[in-house]
């Protein structure tokens, strides 16, 4: 009897010893292992194959005026990653090219710049399909104001930009403000100007409900031309808080200025808080997804505080735009923490843009391990190519921004397998999620 017991007793001391190495084994670790290099080779290897969906970008010859609605300021702040001496634009440049030397002096720049203007002038779509093509970048979101005929819609699909519909009013405060904002403006009032002529109005119609129904069939007709978002540039020039006004003010401050006359700061600002609810409820109407710059900003005068993401709180988690999908763009950097928890919500969506280029691969690394670990359903990969200038193009920014996001995200993935928290396979799953996945669920392409 005594025997039985002190057996049962031992295999029961086994059985909890063995069940804590198993709940020990479980827990993911603190730190990663020795192990991280290798597990990040074979990660690579198999990332670098899936094909890219890339969320945001501005893909252009340097020439073309409808890259993007908004311009520079003149002498802007670059951060470092971002200056020609930077050896990794050399890098794209042979790499996509075949560049033979090992600078961008001007007599060896002079070559890049005269095979991009011999593709430029030779028209039609192969020459930036082959840039994706050369980096496995299946279909990629063009921001711009209009589709350029040499970007295959079927590649590049368009999303267009509704600032302008927020200044059709005497402007001139406005772009008194700073120097930037006498930049920014008045390319505004082009934009609106263009839309005006797409759609017949020679003038502002003479009351808000005439205005609203230009602006609505603007968006409408914008997306019956291929659009598959519409772009919010707001925090250039004022906070992403949006308040929600009533109509009947709205109204009366647009007929007290149609005409004429500078509304001030605070008329003016409710006026756009009411038109920014009709573009966001025709978004709904037509199911376009709602992107927004939500990030630092170029320019000596970009205000951090008015583009921080959570000044869109109120706007993404009001039950009534639960149906919108909204994409925050260049996942709110620098605050990327707020940004991740943002996308607790199931409609908001966020992505890696500029920072795939504003900061190195190891500083990516960490931001993609913590959303990842986080919401990892809610995060896309963007590149933000854009042209520098005529030898530094959104070509060689294409290939940046895509290897480091493929290289920081093996990185983030390894360590996290090497911490417990996943297998190697879930990590490939995870990387898939972020490279194409969510974006192809978002906009409805094949998985």
């Amino acid at each position: 009897m005594r025997s039985h017991t002190v057996g049962k007793t031992l295999l029961l001391g086994v059985l909890a010893a063995f069940l804590g190495r198993a709940n020990m084994a479980a827990q993911a670790k603190p730190l990663a292992g020795a192990d991280v290099p290798k597990i990040y080779e074979r990660l690579l290897k198999q990332i670098d194959q899936i094909p890219i969906i890339d969320n945001h970008s501005h893909a252009t010859f340097p020439d073309d005026s409808d890259m993007d609605a908004q311009a520079a300021p003149p002498d802007e702040t670059s951060v470092l990653r971002l200056r020609e001496t930077n050896p990794e634009f050399v890098a794209a440049a042979k790499s996509l090219f075949g560049y033979p030397y090992e600078d961008f002096k001007p007599e060896h720049a002079k070559w890049l710049v005269e095979k991009k203007k011999a593709a430029e002038a030779a028209g039609g779509t192969a020459y930036w399909d082959s840039i994706l093509d050369k980096l496995n970048i299946e279909t990629c979101l063009a921001n711009r104001v209009a589709l350029a005929p040499y970007l295959n819609p079927k590649r590049f699909h368009w999303v267009f930009f509704v600032d302008s519909f927020l200044f059709p009013l005497d402007n001139r405060d406005q772009t008194g403000k700073n120097p930037d904002m006498g930049v920014y403006i008045p390319l505004q009032e082009k934009v609106l100007e263009r839309y005006r002529k797409q759609e017949n109005v020679s003038g502002l119609p003479s009351d808000l409900a005439g205005y609203e129904a230009f602006v609505r069939r603007t968006v409408s007709d914008n997306k019956k031309k291929g659009g598959v978002a519409m772009k919010f540039e707001a925090a250039y020039f004022r906070s992403l808080y949006f308040d929600d006004p009533p109509r009947e003010k709205a109204a009366a401050i647009y007929s007290k200025y149609h005409s004429g006359g500078v509304p001030t700061d605070e008329e003016y600002r409710t006026f756009q808080d009411y038109i920014f609810h009709v573009l966001i409820d025709e978004a709904g109407k037509l199911n376009l997804s709602v992107h927004f710059h939500s990030a630092v900003g170029i320019g000596d005068y970009f205000s951090l505080r008015n583009g921080h993401p959570l000044n869109l709180e109120n706007v993404v988690r009001d039950p009534r735009n639960s149906k919108i999908n909204f994409v925050l763009i260049h996942g709110g950097y620098p605050y990327t923490l707020d940004m991740i928890w943002m996308t607790a919500a199931k409609n908001v969506y966020t992505d890696s843009s500029l920072m795939g280029y504003y900061v190195y691969p190891s500083e990516l690394k960490n931001i993609l391990k913590q959303w990842i670990s986080l919401f990892p359903d809610r995060i896309m990969f963007g590149s933000d190519a854009f042209p520098f200038n005529d030898a530094v193009g959104a070509e060689e920014t294409f290939w940046l921004a895509a290897r480091s996001a493929r290289t920081a995200v093996a990185a983030a993935l390894a360590e996290l397998v090497s911490e417990g928290a996943f297998s190697e396979e879930k990590a490939l799953e995870l990387a898939r999620m972020y490279l194409h996945d969510n974006a192809a669920k978002l906009y409805g392409a094949k998985p």
